[in-house]
């Protein structure tokens, strides 16, 4: 280092312009430091209230689900209560204590089958069928779909027979209670006691079932799949030897199938379970009237507390109606009682709300659960007609209502929506005071958002289900307002979502402020009846129920603590303890407990959203909502279970959703905006007028601000989608017209100056002006080209075979090797492996057709009448029988456009010669391009080493390192130009051996059926000549040599040349036209005075001289095509060299190259 420092030592100077320069870039960094510290102040400052506390919905790494080991039967994200219901109930009355443990037992259990079958039934059954096309699908597949299921329907029956047991269980349980005032068997004094959560409970459970049935009945898949599968079984049963079975486990099986088939189908689950038999040697039921009177109390009771819970205060209950209908049946069943009154008032209830949303888009409608369950609903006298015709109307009625009304409630909730929103923010935000009045309006907040979802929801869905169920299709407008629903759902959502940690530290706080005033309430009530001293028994149970309703306040807001507390205020309520404005309140304190507690677990149309989107871009950040509902369905598509490969309908339903954005936002954005541009930079040619306040103005600017959407697992970023397009657009257009660079560079300038695109500039590579249609494009479509392009064998161009405009595109060497260039020598290796995977398609239709019975037997029986008869036939294949043969094949059917089997196989081989043809130019075109590159090399052989020179001059390291380079470029370009690679012999290498194979011995009759295949391809030719003189040039054409290659080719894969070559064809044919055209020469003599026989034998003459021309043509072209994969045996190394470029083969001479044929053979 010393010595090169010393030798590269100049004349010190002061020119000054190192003066205060460490000055200058100390104040610089001193600047820039004060600058980024402002900056990041000013971040925290607007960031300090929320920057722990704000969730992004789009960004979550994880997410919490239930834990399985612990809680098995529970919803996700709940609070889970560890102690057991023993544990729970404990006060001194031990009777009660049995009683309100039985009782929440079984609520319990109806709890767990009712997550059990939504989580589990619903989504396993809904999604069967989805996501394939029925009308394609093949019988077996539907074998193996019903297969996988019947796991989830051996589960469905054990859990029917499940639910029996428990609807009886509850039924009883309720009738030792009930037991009346004469009884000797009363547990407890219930006198003035209703249970209405275990009804409720009951009323779930039944829904449950209902829903089942409704599921199985609409879902038509299921059931024509299923009768298949049992149909199949029976089949195997009959013999198993067949399908190689043990007959055991047949008849197993079948007693399953047949298990299933009664207890599953025919809408006969719910019916089930409430025909059941509900007196047996312990509990009398249907008897006991005290029981029937609370049965019907309790429902009357139920109703009137699902029509109240519409009001705007509360979340609505409708689906509470299922589980009344239910208990209507139940109750007929168990009593054989028949209610009128409660019919009439589930009826009057139908005409305001005919139908329920119940699960997927199955809608249930009250008049026809009446019609079809209710047994007395059969007699007139029992069953108000009317009522059923004014309930069914009101579908019609509900659906016009509430079609009419959507815009207006929309308008409403949105506002509600936004107000809440706005509070939730600034609420929750405030965390330094936690006073009375904030937990009050805290709580108040968390449940109006609770229900503000709940009836969006229900809104929703039932007016999108009931335009379904009824077929009526529904107004753009109402599209529109729907999306807006689904919006908000997810705003609120996504507020939850935000401020969940706030929320999560704030549930426990407004749990505890509920649980206060309940708690107060219930002490005042227990000391007005402690001051009370005449102890009765009814006393004791109230004051028993009072303190087991403290004790299980006292704790989490667990389900099964909320159900204890409600269990024991029923029995409290018995004695009117409280007071009317108490009671209400207390209610109402409970109410919000239950939907505060259950917090953690609240979770056609869209190409319309999608278009009203793109007319409204300052509204493009909805999108954000609406992708989130999308990603909503993520869970449920993923329980499917009768999917033969796993996640098939969810990717289905992402390829769906992404195509449905991709034509509906994205492409009309991208095209939005490239117009925009070219607008703007042609304003000066007085285009269009672009006057906003005429036209209107559209800032497509707003999507390109939006932030990343959130799509499933990836983002969809539409500044960068639109940056990819407008790019990849302005590049290919250039490539196109190099002439418009500069319009195209004036347009990416203006995309950064209007929209903040950064785009990067096109480095086009050298071209010319006759790039031609690129190498690239062509392997992309090369199943296109060979069938569009026809290939000349000596002139080495290919020529399209029509066009819609005026002019044909043509491809040759002077092409090739400019895309060559372009893109380097590799791609040429790259072409042979896109022309290795088309043949091999179409050797496969190929090798089919031959083995074809009716080509089979045609040729075999060809090829036996030519070497029995080849003596007397001169050793020449017979034209007349090769003709026949042409013609018969037509006799077998034509294709749509009128082409026989053989036609179309002429076509395959020539496409297969084309693709052959292909490879020969771009191999001309390689040696072509690295001729040019090399032409400034004087010597090929004797190339002197730069490096070697450089190393002598003992120059720096850099210089021998460029040298090296040097010497290896200079080495590869005169390897390549001077070895070259033999495609064709790799080609013929790796098919040969497997036409040659043994099973391939159909293969082995191709030499047979060329002489058919030239009488097929010369008519082919001269009709197509004849086509170019016409004004209707459709099929016309000068050229097809790719027939020629492709014979030649398959030929040399077969190894057949000798057994073609002794067909002598071609000599046959020329003698057979030749002795004709002598016939009517003759004949012309003969007839030298009739004029009309003259012109008739002039043009038999011509069209003879025609066809022999078209013969001697092919028969030149397919001896010159034979050569190139006889050329290893032919051209030498030397020969390549000095020619340059491997295509002067085709013009040898015919005679020449049958003498080197049989000199070689």
């Amino acid at each position: 280092m010393a010595a090169d420092s010393q030798d590269w030592q100049f004349d010190s100077f002061n020119d000054g312009s190192l003066i205060n320069f460490d000055g200058i870039i100390s104040r610089k960094y001193n600047e820039f430091l004060g600058e980024y510290t402002d900056q990041l102040k000013a971040m925290q400052e607007a960031l300090s209230h929320s920057l722990s506390d704000a969730w992004d919905f789009t960004m979550d790494p994880a997410s919490l689900h239930e834990n399985k080991s612990v809680c098995k039967d529970l919803p996700p994200v709940l609070p889970y209560e560890q102690a057991s219901l023993m544990q729970l109930i404990k006060t001194d009355n031990k009777v009660f204590n049995k009683v309100m443990t039985v009782l929440a037992a079984v609520c319990c259990e109806i709890k767990h089958l009712e997550y059990e079958a939504k989580e589990e039934l619903y989504p396993a059954l809904i999604l069967y069928g989805e996501g394939e096309d029925e009308e394609q699908q093949q019988v077996h597949e539907a074998y193996m779909k019903m297969g996988k299921l019947l796991s989830v329907f051996q589960q469905l029956t054990n859990f029917v027979e499940r639910c029996g047991d428990v609807v009886k269980n509850v039924v009883q349980q309720l009738a030792m209670l009930h037991q009346g005032k004469k009884s000797t068997t009363v547990i407890m004094n219930v006198q003035g006691v209703h249970f209405e959560p275990v009804y409720e409970h009951l009323g779930d459970l039944l829904t449950v079932l209902i829903t089942l049935d409704e599921i199985i009945s609409n879902n038509n898949v299921i059931t024509q799949h299923w009768q298949l599968y049992k149909r199949m079984i029976k089949s195997a049963l009959a013999d198993p030897q067949r399908y190689e079975m043990d007959s055991t486990k047949l008849r197993q099986l079948d007693k399953l199938v047949n298990r299933i088939d009664g207890k599953v189908f025919n809408g006969v689950i719910f019916q089930s379970c409430v025909t059941r038999a509900f007196d047996d040697g312990y509990v009398s039921v249907t008897r006991n009237s005290t029981f029937e009177e609370e049965f019907r109390t309790n429902v009357m009771s139920y109703l009137k507390r699902t029509e109240q819970s519409q009001g705007a205060e509360e979340i609505d209950q409708r689906g509470n109606i299922i589980g009344i209908c239910g208990l209507l049946v139940l109750h007929f069943h168990v009593f054989n009682l028949v209610e009128k009154k409660l019919v009439k008032s589930i009826l009057e209830y139908a005409k305001k709300i005919p139908g329920v949303h119940v699960v997927g888009n199955i809608v249930w409608f009250i008049a026809d659960f009446i019609v079809h369950y209710w047994p007395p609903a059969g007699s007139a006298k029992n069953l108000d007609r009317k009522l059923i015709a004014s309930a069914n109307a009101a579908k019609s009625t509900y659906l016009a209502a509430a079609s009419q009304s959507l815009s207006k409630d929309v308008q409403q909730y949105h506002l509600l929506v936004s107000t809440w929103m706005v509070q939730m923010e600034s609420e929750l935000l405030c965390q330094e005071k936690e006073t009375s009045a904030d937990l009050n309006r805290r709580y108040k907040l968390l449940v109006q958002g609770v229900t503000f979802a709940s009836k969006l929801s229900l809104l929703m869905r039932a007016f999108v289900n009931m335009h379904i169920v009824i077929g009526k299709p529904m107004s753009k407008s109402s599209v529109l307002s729907i999306c807006r629903m689904v919006e908000m759902l997810k705003a609120i959502d996504h507020t939850f979502h935000r401020r969940s940690v706030v929320i999560a530290e704030s549930v426990n706080v407004v749990i505890q402020f509920v649980v206060y005033f309940l708690l107060k309430t219930i002490e005042k009530s227990k000391k007005r009846l402690r001051s009370d001293k005449k102890y009765t028994e009814a006393r004791l149970d109230v004051l028993s129920a009072l303190i087991l309703a403290q004790n299980a306040l006292n704790g989490p807001g667990t389900k099964e603590r909320i159900l204890i507390c409600r269990l024991a205020l029923c029995v409290a309520l018995q004695m009117r303890i409280f007071k009317d404005d108490e009671l209400s309140f207390l209610l109402g304190l409970m109410r919000a407990l239950d939907i505060i507690a259950n917090l953690g677990s609240r979770q056609v149309i869209f190409p319309v959203y999608l278009q009203d989107l793109f007319e409204n871009p300052p509204e493009c950040h909805r999108i954000h909502y609406m992708l989130g509902a999308v990603r909503d369905c993520v869970p449920l598509l993923r329980k499917a279970k009768h999917e033969l490969n796993k996640g098939s309908i969810l990717n289905t339903f992402k390829d769906e959703v992404m195509n449905e954005i991709k034509e509906h936002l994205l492409q009309p954005l991208c095209c939005a905006i490239e117009t925009d541009l070219r607008l703007h930079i042609h304003s000066h040619l007085k285009l269009d007028t672009r006057n906003p306040f005429k036209v209107g103005l559209k800032d497509l600017s707003h999507f390109i601000k939006c932030r990343p959407i959130r799509f499933f697992d990836n983002f969809i970023s539409l500044k960068d989608h639109v940056t990819n397009y407008l790019e990849e657009t302005f590049y290919n257009l250039t490539t196109v017209a190099l002439h418009d660079w500069k319009t195209y560079g004036e347009m990416r300038t203006l995309a950064g100056q209007k929209y903040g695109l950064n785009m990067a500039e096109a480095h086009l590579p050298s071209q010319t002006l006759e790039q031609g249609l690129d190498v690239l494009e062509i392997m992309r479509n090369l199943h296109i080209f060979v069938t569009h392009y026809v290939y000349n064998l000596n002139n080495q161009v290919f020529v399209e075979r029509s066009s819609n405009s005026k002019f044909l595109n043509t491809i040759n060497i002077d092409h090739i090797s400019n895309s060559i260039r372009t893109h380097g020598i590799g791609i040429m290796n790259t072409a042979v492996n896109y022309t290795y995977q088309l043949l091999r398609k179409k050797f496969f239709i190929f090798s089919q057709f031959l083995y074809d019975e009716h080509i089979k037997a045609r040729l075999i029986k060809d090829i036996r009448f030519y070497k029995e008869n080849k003596a007397d036939l001169d050793y020449k294949y017979p034209y007349e029988r090769a003709e026949k043969f042409n013609k018969g094949i037509r006799k077998l059917g034509l294709s749509s456009d009128g082409q026989s089997y053989l036609d179309q196989f002429r076509n395959l081989i020539s496409q297969i010669g084309n693709a052959m043809g292909y490879i020969r130019m771009i191999r001309s075109g390689g040696l072509h391009c690295c001729g040019n590159a090399i032409r400034f090399i004087p010597e090929l052989e004797e190339m002197p080493s730069f490096f070697e020179y450089v190393n002598a001059e003992n120059l720096s390291d850099d210089t021998k390192k460029a040298a090296t380079n040097l010497d290896d470029v200079i080495s590869s370009l005169v390897k390549n130009f001077t070895e070259g690679t033999e495609y064709f012999k790799m080609l013929v290498d790796v098919y040969a051996p497997e036409f040659r194979d043994s099973k391939n011995k159909h293969l082995t009759n191709f030499y047979a059926i060329i002489p058919p295949l030239t009488i097929n391809y010369v008519e082919h030719m001269i009709a197509a000549k004849e086509k170019l003189n016409r004004k209707n040039k459709v099929g016309a054409g000068f050229t097809d040599d790719g027939f020629a290659m492709g014979v030649a080719y398959i030929l040399k894969l077969l190894d057949q040349h000798r057994a073609f070559d002794s067909l002598h064809w071609f000599r046959s044919v020329k003698g057979r036209f030749l002795k004709e055209m002598n016939e009517i020469r003759r004949s012309r003599q003969r007839g030298r005075d009739d004029e009309k026989l003259q012109q008739t034998m002039n043009l038999t003459l011509k069209r003879l001289e025609t066809y022999s021309m078209e013969f001697t043509l092919l028969n030149y072209s397919l001896n010159s095509a034979r050569i190139f994969f006889r050329a290893e045996k032919i051209i030498t190394e030397k020969e390549i060299k000095d020619s340059k470029v491997s295509d002067t083969e085709s013009t040898l001479d015919p005679s020449d190259v049958a003498s080197n044929v049989t000199a070689i053979e």
